[in-house]
């Protein structure tokens, strides 16, 4: 069944190249259109194209259409084009000629609108919520390590002295950012774009306030057109928003396979979340760490994917945002797999104390001996130079009591100002 058909085929070859995959990514989208379509049958019924008796036929059959649904026993067979087609199918098969009125005032555009903006909503809302369960790790082990220290690099090269505390801080706070991005694409994707229809309205008297309540937005896309330019749009203002997210996970990631390697031997887990060498027996390789880094440069390339596909593209519908539908599904599914795996890994991490006794690390003291010159009244460049030649000279005795205690250092982490910060944003 084809929703635009006019009685006569379409060679095969042509239907399979344009469907695509349709079918199945549509499955996602079924919950939403039943959705969508009760909003629009209340409103048919308001503005008098649905009788009361029709209105109730009508959402007897979308609420077992969504008992199907939600028990996964929802299918679209390959007669069918993709979601909106076999639903109104369904409802024809339950209700007879009513079930054609559904699609009076409304076009796919407009339709398939609604059930993405409605879906993104959702899987913001599960991915903040994944976010947060990470960030409470963060914070946890931030406040459990806050004492052990850590070597920071710069170039890297040892710098100054970090810890444990300021490094699972970090990425916490960092989370914040991207906590800021979700909501901004929430904010996009919280308008309604139905009764656009193909984008230039209808000639139906509808009522576009009264779904907007019905369905939970916070307002509507009013002007029609421009509900129709929030396609695309609205993909690539979420891919940036999951981009940021993958951005700090495989930072963090690119950290814990250095950190496990021998050569720095800073964290470790149990071998049972590591992977072995087919010919090195002793190999416990950062595999879950490296696929991570490797899933979330993907979603990172997302947003450009997203401009080049709808780049230069005119107003109205085209056929090129079909597209767009499996790449940030897929994205969103693999986001949201990273960050549960993730918090996984952190609540098994093993931390290595008594990193700093190695006299490898010696200079990375060389700043806070500096300070303390220029505190007993030696002028900063004078200081600089003074323990710049110790070290040239091979002179240099650090002295390992450091005591940093503005906001935001080894000393004071501020992570109950970092926890209110990201409850105000959440």
């Amino acid at each position: 069944m084809k929703l635009w058909d006019k009685g006569y085929a379409t060679d095969n070859i042509v239907e399979r190249y344009t469907v695509g995959n349709d079918r199945i990514l549509d499955l996602k989208l079924a919950k939403y259109d039943v959705l969508g379509s009760i909003a629009h049958a209340k409103m048919l019924h308001a503005i008098g194209v649905l009788s009361a008796s029709e209105l109730n036929d009508v959402l007897d059959a979308f609420e077992k259409i969504k008992n199907t649904i939600d028990k996964g026993e929802f299918v679209i067979e390959e007669s069918f084009e993709d979601i909106h087609s076999k639903i109104e199918h369904e409802l024809i098969q339950m209700i007879g000629d009513t079930g054609k009125k559904i699609h009076t005032a409304r076009s796919r555009n407009d339709q398939v609108l609604v059930d993405l903006h409605l879906f993104f909503k959702d899987e913001i809302i599960e991915i903040k919520y994944l976010i947060k369960q990470l960030f409470d790790t963060f914070i946890l082990l931030s406040k459990e390590h806050k004492d052990v220290l850590l070597p920071g690099y710069t170039h890297m090269q040892v710098a100054m002295p970090s810890s444990f505390g300021l490094w699972f801080g970090a990425y916490a706070e960092s989370l914040i950012d991207d906590i800021i991005l979700l909501n901004a694409a929430y904010k996009i994707a919280d308008q309604n774009p139905l009764g656009s229809a193909a984008g230039y309205g209808s000639s139906f008297p509808i009522n576009r306030t009264m779904t907007t309540e019905l369905l939970g937005f916070e307002t509507m896309k009013f002007n029609v057109v421009a509900a129709q330019l929030s396609r695309g749009k609205l993909e690539k203002s979420l891919a940036f928003a999951l981009a940021a997210v993958a951005g700090t996970l495989s930072k963090f990631a690119t950290d814990s396979c250095l950190y496990m390697s021998q050569n720095f031997n800073f964290i470790s887990f149990p071998k049972e979340l590591t992977t072995g060498s087919s010919i090195m027996p002793h190999k416990q390789n950062p595999d879950v760490f490296e696929l991570m880094r490797a899933r979330c440069n993907k979603i990172q390339n997302l947003p450009a994917e997203i401009m080049m596909l709808t780049t230069n593209l005119s107003s109205g519908y085209h056929r090129d945002f079909q597209l767009l539908k499996s790449s940030i599904f897929e994205a969103i599914d693999v986001l949201k797999d990273n960050l549960e795996v993730a918090n996984f890994m952190l609540q098994h991490i093993q931390i290595q104390q008594d990193i700093l006794d190695n006299p490898m690390y010696n200079y990375m003291y060389s700043v806070d001996s500096l300070n303390k010159l220029v505190k007993e009244g030696l002028s900063f460049r004078d200081a600089y130079k003074k323990i710049g030649t110790e070290i040239l000279s091979g002179t240099f005795n650090p002295d390992k009591n450091i005591n940093h205690t503005h906001e935001g250092s080894i000393g004071n982490l501020c992570l109950t100002s970092i926890e209110t910060k990201f409850m105000s944003h959440f």
